[in-house]
């Protein structure tokens, strides 16, 4: 089934005047309470701890909400925007293109996938329309005024193409050109399945080719007028060939697919023309008069594509929407399962570049344990601890999108193997006799816990916590207890090979290494300043990454939290060949006492030159990520940078 335009728009005229009531209890509202923003209390504080929750957080958004007015007035106060602004429309504005159709026609799409572009039902109705269009991207003026020069991609609906008339959505494979996914060049939108996206009187920007023109957008005094259980209606000023735009919230996120205008009816449902004469198509659409805008809303265009994939191939490549597009949207099935396995066996998640890809950059490097995440979730928690960090010192909080976020833990796991660890810790050359002659991997993990306590003992110190695998929780006075250890026997060595497996197996299999770094290579910049945040394991990459990068990049900053790089058996194997401070700008280290794996910090004593912060987590947040990142000092050096 495929639907028409026109009936789309008769359609959204229908639903546009159900909703009369609704609409005057909405202006009554917002005309008594001073504010545009009214919507109902769940979906405002949803929209709040989405604007704030980073920074401040859910408990206090939830206080906040207890004052009536003060979230409304939060979301609604938004006409003076950060100049962050501009730069991330401009860079999101890069993925949508004027789609070309064979009798002439045009229509507006937007890439959500390295290879997945999404518009209307009416402008690709079916396989056979969408094989004879393409796509052209930079389809618009350059700042010097200018037509850039537009690159034209074909589409591919052999590969994919899932269609719903009923929300009027196409999602269709994009063929690459000359080699290159168009995802990897303009770059994509990350769609959120969650709510809390926008509320009834916020921002409603739409950008588009209206009327197959080059790229226009549409911003600030378009306003969301009502939320329907599976579209929005906004103001905005847009044309027929704005079909497929998305349309964003303030802080270009997509929230709706447009579709439609809404003309203004009679009693009778006859389209009105601006003066109130009944409208006919002589007339031309100028002459109708337009009173709002409809769009489907993203959440259910997402459930409603996802659930019309029907072979495993095809759920595989919807999957590539990401975790947080499709959560709830139902488990895959078996076959797309083992699809989607056999894919991250083979050559793993890729990682996220940078949107727009231009200096200075932020790099993050992760750390073990990340296997079968999605990065873009990662790259969202790390930013969300750095902005907890940039909020206590009053800055702007940075935009994830920016950020390079390599991912190379699916590559880890495939590689790494418990009879490998088994080895390290049986058959080590170094290995006390007791723990080789131990008759299985657990029993040997035993015996060396009950080594390493007996030995703290004698030193007076506190033992580690062995009793699971992971990072344990060790007490401040533990780390002089293990560096005498280290001096009086391998134990050091022990230690990595059970609690530290994955930095293990990276730094005595060079075949390990180099497949590891050069996952990361594939999504570093170029060129150009640099930021490098590390973690953990990341850390080590990174301290290897440093000799391998491209001529033409600089490390202005490099950041290490929770490293393991004070220890002797570790730094002796990098490639730097030793503890030698790396030719970087500013180097610092974030640790804790608590931390496990930071078990040799400081490392200022061992390396030099390093601004050692020490922040005072325990539990199982000292080894956290975000913890470190939201510490001021921390976030302050990142955000003097980026």
């Amino acid at each position: 089934m495929s639907s028409t335009l026109r009936e789309q728009q008769e359609l959204a005229a229908s639903r546009y005047k159900r909703r009369a009531p609704k609409r005057a209890e909405t202006e009554r509202q917002q005309e008594a309470t001073g504010t545009l923003v009214v919507d109902d209390p769940d979906q405002i504080e949803a929209r709040a701890e989405r604007l704030l929750g980073d920074a401040v957080g859910s408990r206090a958004v939830r206080q906040a909400a207890r004052h009536e007015g003060v979230l409304e007035r939060i979301i609604a106060e938004n006409d003076l925007q950060p100049s962050l602004f501009l730069g991330r429309g401009t860079a999101i504005a890069e993925s949508v293109g004027r789609i070309s159709l064979v009798d002439g026609g045009a229509g507006t799409g937007f890439l959500v996938g390295r290879r997945l572009l999404l518009t209307n039902n009416h402008v690709l109705p079916d396989a056979t329309t969408a094989a004879g269009a393409f796509v052209e991207f930079d389809f618009e003026l350059g700042p010097d005024g200018r037509p850039e020069a537009p690159a034209a991609f074909d589409l591919d609906p052999d590969t994919l193409f899932l269609t719903d008339a009923g929300i009027d959505a196409s999602l269709v494979a994009v063929a690459p050109a000359g080699g290159v996914l168009a995802g990897d060049k303009y770059g994509w939108n990350k769609l959120l399945k969650q709510q809390g996206k926008i509320v009834i009187g916020e921002a409603a920007n739409v950008i588009g080719h209206p009327s197959g023109r080059r790229k226009e957008i549409a911003v600030r005094h378009n306003r969301l007028l009502d939320q329907l259980p599976d579209f929005l209606h906004y103001e905005a000023d847009t044309e027929p060939g704005n079909s497929g735009s998305p349309v964003f919230n303030d802080q270009w996120e997509v929230v709706a697919l447009h579709h439609s205008g809404v003309p203004r009816t009679n009693d009778a449902g006859q389209w009105l023309t601006t003066d109130g004469a009944v409208w006919d198509r002589s007339m031309g659409d100028a002459a109708v008069a337009w009173v709002a805008n409809e769009g489907a809303r993203i959440s259910v265009v997402l459930t409603r594509l996802r659930a019309l994939a029907r072979t495993p191939a095809q759920t595989a490549l919807v999957d590539e929407l990401g975790a947080e597009a499709l959560v709830g949207a139902g488990r895959p099935t078996e076959g797309a399962l083992r699809v989607t396995k056999t894919a991250r066996e083979t050559t793993g998640r890729a990682g996220v570049r940078a949107v727009p890809e231009t200096p200075p950059h932020v790099v993050f490097v992760h750390g073990r344990s990340q296997q079968g995440r999605d990065p873009l979730v990662l790259r969202a928690e790390w930013a969300g601890g750095l902005a907890r960090g940039l909020g206590a010192v009053g800055r702007a909080p940075l935009d994830p999108a920016r950020v390079w976020f390599p991912f190379y833990g699916d590559v880890l796991a495939e590689l790494a193997g418990p009879s490998a660890v088994e080895r390290t810790i049986i058959e080590g050359d170094g290995a006390p006799a007791a723990v080789r002659a131990a008759p299985s991997a657990s029993s040997a993990r035993a015996t060396y816990a009950a080594l390493i306590e007996d030995a703290a003992s004698l030193a007076g110190f506190r033992p580690p916590s062995t009793d699971r695998e992971g990072f344990g929780d060790l007490v401040a006075g533990l780390q002089p207890a293990l560096s005498w250890l280290a001096d009086k026997s391998r134990l050091d060595d022990l230690f990595i090979a059970v609690r530290f497996r994955d930095v293990a197996l990276y730094l005595d299999d060079d075949a390990t290494r180099n497949r590891i770094l050069s996952t990361v290579l594939e999504t570093i910049p170029p060129s150009g300043a640099m930021t490098l945040v590390s973690h953990s394991l990341g850390t080590v990459v990174a301290m290897d990454l440093l000799t391998r990068l491209p001529a033409g990049v600089e490390v202005r900053l490099l950041v290490t939290a929770g490293s393991p790089l004070g220890m002797d058996s570790v730094n002796k194997r990098l490639l730097l060949g030793g503890p030698r401070r790396p030719d970087v700008g500013r180097w610092i280290n974030a640790w804790c006492p608590a931390d496990a794996v930071a078990i040799g910090a400081p490392l200022a004593p061992v390396w030099g030159g390093v601004e050692d912060v020490q922040t005072a987590k325990t539990g199982e947040s000292a080894h956290s990520i975000v913890e470190y990142l939201a510490d001021l000092r921390v976030a302050s050096a990142i955000g003097e940078e980026a």
